[in-house]
């Protein structure tokens, strides 16, 4: 312990110099406009697993962004943790509401204020330099194997075929990611569970072009009034969808669950306060922790249509689209999800327009149980860092390739996220506690040992 705590501390500027190189990467994988910066942070992170370590190390090519490979094989014989991570980013915009430029890192109140600090450029890079700790100090107890891939903010689309391709290359005991929140510092927490998700795109079309809105209006239909109205009809007054079929497959939490998630630490009061909210809003009969954990969700992520331009123009626009995106629960599958929405929201709009549902990327939800070898090796690594057993959580979020592994590779996942519910990621201003960061690769070098040691027994 002395020993691990004694090197990170010295270490700790440079590695923190090392993230902020990365973090200059604007590596967005949305956008083909950077596709050669993309490219540009998968070299750099080769390069860094290299520096710490790691051997064979390439750049793996797929269709799409290529996947930045590394090994260390102590012995067959040992066990092997295979470590997930990405290194593209979600779009910046709105620019204008950052405080900093997004990819101009700064520190400011010990945060690393940029885009990909905490989502996953920041947690990603733990893992690189708790490998190259274990790697310095010749106390790496376990084979270890790196898989850190650029399309993970556009659906992993192309990660599936390389892990198919490379099964036995990947095998290994365990899949370790941080790609997550937990709790708080001083209440630390596991997720044992991620949503699904549905993600689509819609488009309502009117007339053969954009009218006027004083000769046209209330003779021709409108697609930006009947799209919000589509939208608003998606659920009752309860926040409750009502797409037919959305919740048949719905996995219900038992009583015990909910009562374990009510024992979380939570103030709603300091929640709407952080998010400068006066009061919180949901599907009825759930709680905040409910609603964002275990409890399936439809939300509009953008909506255009029109003119939108400084000053006035007063048109009636040809056509109005939006992306939505549907959080899945156990056992609702992104596939089925989507087709059902596809067939309720055609089927609902008035033949004066024209509507399309275009499908964009999804995943599987995925739970880990609490009670297995890889669980307790990750809580006894939070003991030994934090001091304190974690609560293990449901998290909202998505990572659609986390089910596949378990399909494809058979093993498990524990997802050992360092992050916090306020780091703002895909949002303006995303940061990531430097705290974070360094706790984080102390309990991650602790994992190691302790994944190792009960395997082994």
């Amino acid at each position: 312990m002395d020993q691990l705590k004694e090197y990170l501390n010295s270490n700790k500027d440079r590695f923190i110099d090392e993230l902020i190189e990365l973090l200059k990467v604007p590596s967005i994988s949305a956008d083909s406009t950077y596709k050669a910066q993309t490219h540009q942070a998968a070299e750099l992170v080769r390069r860094q697993l290299e520096a710490a370590g790691a051997e064979n190390t390439a750049l793996c090519q797929t269709e799409g962004y290529p996947v930045v490979y590394g090994e260390k094989i102590l012995d067959e014989s040992l066990p092997t943790i295979l470590v997930y991570g990405h290194y593209d980013v979600q779009p910046p915009d709105p620019l204008e509401l950052w405080d900093s430029p997004p990819f101009d890192p700064v520190i400011k109140e010990e945060k690393i204020y940029a885009r990909g600090a905490a989502d996953d450029k920041g947690q990603m890079y733990m893992h690189v330099k708790a490998f190259e700790y274990l790697m310095k100090t010749d106390s790496l107890p376990c084979n270890v194997k790196f898989i850190i891939e650029g399309e993970e903010e556009v659906g992993s689309e192309h990660l599936e075929d390389f892990i198919k391709e490379n099964k036995e290359k990947l095998k290994a005991d365990v899949i370790l990611i941080s790609d997550t929140s937990m709790h708080s510092l001083e209440n630390p927490s596991i997720t044992t569970g991620l949503k699904g998700l549905s993600y689509l795109e819609v488009e309502v079309v009117g007339p053969n072009r954009d009218l006027h809105s004083g000769v046209y209006g209330g003779a021709v239909a409108n697609p930006i009034n009947i799209l919000c109205e589509m939208i608003a009809s998606l659920k009752d007054e309860h926040n409750h969808i009502i797409i037919p079929g959305f919740y048949d497959k719905v996995q219900e939490a038992s009583k015990e669950e909910r009562e374990k998630l009510a024992e979380t630490p939570y103030d709603e009061e300091a929640y709407k306060a952080k998010l400068g909210i006066e009061e919180v809003e949901g599907e009825a009969g759930f709680s905040t922790i409910e609603r964002t954990g275990i409890r399936p969700t439809l939300d509009v992520n953008g909506i255009w249509g029109g003119y939108i331009g400084e000053g006035a123009k007063t048109v009636l626009p040809s056509k109005a689209n939006a992306k939505i995106s549907m959080r899945l629960v156990p056992h609702q599958s992104d596939e089925e999800i989507t087709a059902l929405f596809k067939a309720h929201f055609e089927s609902i709009a008035p033949k004066s327009v024209k509507v399309e549902v275009k499908p964009h990327h999804g995943g599987e939800p995925y739970v880990t149980p609490i009670d297995t070898l890889e669980y307790e090796a990750a809580s006894m690594a939070i003991e030994k860092s934090f001091g304190k057993t974690p609560i293990p959580v449901r998290a909202g979020g998505s990572i659609p390739i986390v089910s596949l592994f378990e399909d494809i590779l058979e093993i498990k996942t524990i997802l050992l996220g360092f992050g916090l519910d306020t780091d703002a990621i895909h949002s303006p201003n995303e940061h990531y506690g430097i705290a974070n960061f360094m706790k984080g690769t102390e309990t991650i070098v602790h994992f190691y040992h302790t994944f190792s040691e009960l395997k082994n027994a």
